[in-house]
């Protein structure tokens, strides 16, 4: 079920102490954000936030940014958050063409897609996150030798991404058209939407890359 637009979502997300109301002032302040140098990890995308928040839950030694164009998507993350907040997650409503304007390059040691909008028309392919485009961008703010973890559902979205990466300057490490019957499963966590089509018996499609700039 589509969630319902909410035209007040970007006012009623200024209340939150994780959520970040103008991001490009920090371009090249990430560390000085956070008030440390531990890596910064960032998923574009971030839905509802399951997946984001738990990792933070579970690595306070990793600074997490939840990226998400939607603000009335990212209204339900931030009221995941636990009371106090956590103060390695930065929390951002924007496109992410705008990426290279909100971080300097290679200000981002890790990047997660997971379910992106598969955008099936092919008149839409530049929108999808793993396209050419987006990879040229993800180049430039993430340092080199750095991940990008990808997961999806569906196939003909996957296969086209696996083509986009090979003419790139991201390495295709490992992939799996069937996460939960592979050994990329080990650590593995579950988005609300991967939950449901997992439970649904929809194999799940994940590859890990890394960046070679040389």
């Amino acid at each position: 079920m589509r969630l319902r637009n909410d035209p007040e979502a970007h006012e009623k997300l200024k209340i939150f102490d994780n959520y970040i109301q103008n991001p490009f002032e920090y371009r090249g302040k990430w560390h000085a954000y956070f008030g440390n140098n531990n890596p910064i990890h960032m998923e574009i995308g971030s839905g509802k936030g399951k997946f984001i928040i738990t990792l933070a839950q579970q690595n306070p030694q990793i600074n997490y940014i939840a990226f998400e164009k939607v603000p009335t998507v990212l209204l339900k993350l931030v009221r995941k958050i636990p009371d106090g907040g956590l103060k390695n997650l930065a929390v951002i409503s924007e496109d992410a063409k705008k990426l290279c304007e909100i971080f300097e390059d290679g200000e981002i040691d890790k990047i997660y897609l997971n379910f992106s909008d598969p955008w099936p028309k092919y008149r839409h392919t530049k929108r999808r996150l793993t396209a050419k485009p987006f990879l040229n961008i993800y180049e430039r703010v993430l340092k080199d030798n750095s991940l990008i973890e990808f997961k999806t559902d569906n196939r003909p979205f996957f296969d086209f991404s696996l083509e986009e990466l090979k003419d790139s300057k991201f390495i295709i490490e490992r992939f799996t058209y069937d996460l939960y019957n592979s050994d990329l499963l080990e650590g593995n966590i579950a988005t609300e939407y991967e939950e449901r089509f997992h439970g649904l018996g929809t194999p799940i499609n994940k590859v890990i890359v890394r960046l070679n700039k040389k």
